[in-house]
């Protein structure tokens, strides 16, 4: 996981006062969210009871293994992952994720939804792509469909951003479309795509 997550920008200001690494921060958050955890002070309490787990593959460079202490507070977290740029780290994220699935034969659902309650100030719903892997049990990513736009425009772009190569991807009649079809032929997938009765 590390790997994926290295070229993320460390934004916090350039001295010598640091005193936890940027991918320590955000492994123990990342391991913390999956775990379960939905506020910051979770994500440390996680850090604290994962502590020997976590130092087998983390630097934990400030951390004192008798009790866990030096993990990174629940402040510290907030104001770090706040501070890291969201397209780039989505698209770290993605990588990895996308590694995780195994390219062999795996079916890739994508499908749209709209987020229930995600109206906002008169404006229209979110409405978001998601890609999901069957046998693998895993969501490999999602895309924000934009306003006045389309499951049309979003499906290419979501294709383009997923490690697809060898996997057959099923998408609804929405995405029957030659360009969605020839995005994933250039991605070395195959498709099966719904198509309305006329």
């Amino acid at each position: 996981m590390i790997d994926f997550f290295e070229p993320l920008e460390d934004n916090r200001r350039a001295s010598g006062n640091k005193q936890h690494e940027l991918l320590d921060i955000v492994a123990i958050a990342i391991c913390s969210v999956i775990c379960g955890a939905d506020s910051w002070e979770e994500v440390q309490v996680y850090g604290k009871i994962k502590f020997e787990w976590l130092s087998s593959f983390l630097t934990l460079s400030n951390a004192a293994p008798a009790d866990g202490q030096g993990i990174p507070s629940h402040d510290t977290f907030n104001r770090v992952i706040s501070s890291i740029c969201p397209d780039k780290f989505e698209e770290c994220f993605r990588n990895w994720v996308s590694s995780l699935v195994v390219a062999t034969g795996d079916i890739i659902s994508i499908d749209g939804k709209t987020i229930r309650g995600a109206k906002v100030n008169g404006k229209s719903p979110i409405h978001m792509v998601s890609a999901w892997a069957s046998i693998n049990n895993l969501a490999l990513g999602q895309v924000k469909v934009e306003e006045k736009s389309n499951e049309i425009t979003a499906i290419p772009i979501l294709v383009e951003s997923l490690a697809v190569e060898g996997s057959t991807i099923t998408i609804d009649a929405m995405g029957g479309q030659k360009k969605i079809a020839k995005t994933i032929i250039k991605r070395k997938a195959n498709y099966v795509l719904g198509l309305n009765p006329t």
